[in-house]
């Protein structure tokens, strides 16, 4: 899905809104010298650390966001301004329409959260004792909780360890449960924060395409972190890029890579073990006659590269390639780094 359009959408549309959002903690600075440990009790010197600084961000009904940044930008503390664990300092935070601290009690009813390194199942516990503590607590109906376990039973293939200890399930399997009990209730949004964390390449495959499932089948809005950004780029449309507390990207993959630059990988097999030289492309690897180039080709066609290379050895075989995410990705963050 393609980047909001604030002044087409309608207020009815908006599934998350955030303006002008700032929020700040306090930390407290102790020396590391022991003689300095009473004055510290007594006098402690204070880090203000600016985690959200003017945030604005809408998210409509039925999208899926990317939500992504280095370490500290201020993904979690976004996710639980809008899952209802912390307030902002200022500026406005509004999620299906109500504010998600002052009317938690109605709001967390319709919405889902995952954190990847936290847990709402009981250790100590098989898993369906979670489902079916959520089940009480929360009040849901007993013929929609059957038909919702049921679904996640299947779908998410919670059937194998259902009546396992949560201590004794895989990593993988414990994010499968934890999925499910996040959906048990049918939220109406999900907030996903690194929810494949740690996790195999057959977990992670299987919980993404449940979540793109999720969203084509029942419309739901989802906002997703994470620190993958191929993950991400497979689940989502609409990227939003956050650094050191402020908004440095809204829009489309697509877009993110045109801007950055259309950095392109080009693999040429040739006659000769010695590597062409290609102007307009930088060599990166050459081994027994096969050489790896990097290109952008906003500034260098393909077709100049490859008539280069023909006029100085036969090519045998030809492959391109767009920079995987990571890289672009990568990129970015540094350029953010530089002083």
């Amino acid at each position: 899905m393609n980047a909001l359009d604030h002044n087409a959408t309608a207020t009815s549309d908006i599934a998350v809104e955030l303006v002008d959002v700032y929020k700040t903690f306090r930390q407290k600075q102790r020396s590391e010298r022991l003689l300095d440990t009473l004055s510290s009790m007594l006098r402690p010197k204070v880090r203000e650390v600016r985690a959200l600084r003017g945030v604005n961000l809408q998210i409509r009904r039925g999208e899926v966001v990317a939500y992504a940044g280095p370490n500290g930008a201020g993904k979690s503390t976004t996710v639980k301004l809008l899952s209802g664990l912390l307030s902002p300092d200022s500026g406005s935070v509004r999620s299906l329409g109500m504010d998600p601290v002052r009317e938690r009690a109605r709001y967390v009813s319709r919405i889902g959260v995952v954190f990847g390194q936290r847990t709402e199942l009981w250790i100590d516990h098989p898993v369906a004792a979670s489902f079916e503590w959520k089940r009480v607590v929360w009040d849901i109906p007993r013929q929609r909780y059957e038909h919702m376990k049921g679904l996640m039973q299947e779908v998410l293939g919670l059937g194998d360890f259902f009546n396992s200890l949560t201590r004794e399930l895989s990593l993988g399997q414990k994010m499968r449960a934890e999925l499910g009990l996040a959906l048990l209730h049918e939220p109406e949004i999900l907030f996903l924060d690194e929810p494949t964390l740690g996790l195999d390449v057959l977990a992670k495959r299987m919980i993404l395409d449940f979540i793109k499932h999720l969203n084509q089948t029942q419309q739901v809005t989802i906002m997703v972190t994470s620190h993958d950004m191929a993950e991400l780029e497979q689940l989502a449309g609409r990227i939003v890029m956050i650094d050191q507390g402020a908004i440095a990207f809204d829009g489309s993959f697509v877009r993110l890579r045109q801007d950055v630059t259309d950095q392109r990988q080009l693999v040429l097999e040739t006659a000769e073990t010695v590597p062409p030289v290609l102007h307009g492309a930088t060599l990166v690897k050459s081994e027994i006659g096969r050489h790896e180039y990097v290109f952008d080709a906003a500034q260098t066609r393909i077709a100049t590269l490859l008539e280069q290379a023909a006029s100085q050895t036969q090519i045998l075989d030809v492959e391109t390639h767009r920079a995987p995410i990571d890289e672009v990705i990568a990129d970015i963050y540094r350029a953010w780094r530089k002083p």
